[in-house]
């Protein structure tokens, strides 16, 4: 039987929601591919992945390096042949602090466009050979529910709270439904989760009220491990679908 591999982004924090999805897709027999900018933070996390019995690697991945993209595309091929998950998880720092649209720093938007849209994007592009490989490859955006003061008007008590966040989610989203249209007539399913808020930023004090990044993961998983029959070019939260 060949192993299922998934790849996950921005896997680089023990506390983070890319490791929490790493170790489930683990402990459901996937291979797991932890990547990180710097190799050396998903390195630990992977080696702490083998001593709990799993099968994990690290890999350098920077989701503003095409070439490292393609590199790492070219790891897998050789090593595995196919990449039956990608989890587009990676997302560049949140503007939090910022409350409108007019406020919002352009520099700051167009590094989330690059890290949250374009990578993912281009990762796709570059995976595409490897998901194609696979008997019936799934792709997983993770979004945010900022993005849906522009998509639905959400009032999150701003204008526009993290304008930059939210317009960079706002598109994937888009994104995830565009991939999937494209991808229609092939077994591969693209799908966008929300995974609701996640206590994985203690330095903003998200711990008291947010769940942990283990019951968040939930949705992620079940969205990379989707029957054949399963949805495609649509938005969850908790497996529940986000109008």
């Amino acid at each position: 039987m060949t192993t299922k591999v998934a790849l996950i982004t921005g896997t680089s924090r023990a506390i983070g929601l890319g490791f929490a999805v790493a170790r489930q897709l683990a402990q459901l027999d996937h291979h797991v591919l932890l990547t990180a900018r710097d190799v050396s933070r998903a390195e630990h996390l992977a080696a702490r992945l083998r001593r709990e019995g799993h099968q994990a690697t690290a890999l350098r991945l920077d989701l503003t390096d095409a070439a490292g993209m393609y590199q790492a595309a070219d790891h897998i091929a050789h090593r595995f042949g196919h990449l039956d998950v990608l989890v587009n998880n990676a997302s560049d720092a949140v503007d939090f602090t910022v409350l409108s649209a007019l406020d919002a720093d352009l520099d700051a938007v167009r590094s989330a466009l690059d890290v949250d849209v374009l990578g993912p994007w281009r990762l796709v592009q570059a995976t595409l050979p490897l998901l194609q490989a696979a008997p019936a490859a799934r792709i997983v955006n993770v979004t945010s529910v900022s993005a849906r003061q522009i998509a639905t008007g959400l009032d999150l008590g701003a204008s526009l709270r993290a304008p930059a966040h939210s317009f960079a989610k706002h598109t994937l989203d888009v994104l995830t439904t565009v991939l999937a249209r494209a991808l229609e007539d092939t077994p591969i399913l693209v799908n966008a989760v929300d995974p609701g808020e996640t206590a994985t930023h203690p330095e903003r004090g998200d711990e008291g009220h947010a769940r942990p990044a283990a019951d968040s993961a939930r949705g992620v998983v079940w969205a990379a491990t989707l029957g054949e029959n399963g949805p495609t070019g649509k938005l969850f939260r908790d497996t529940r679908p986000v109008t």
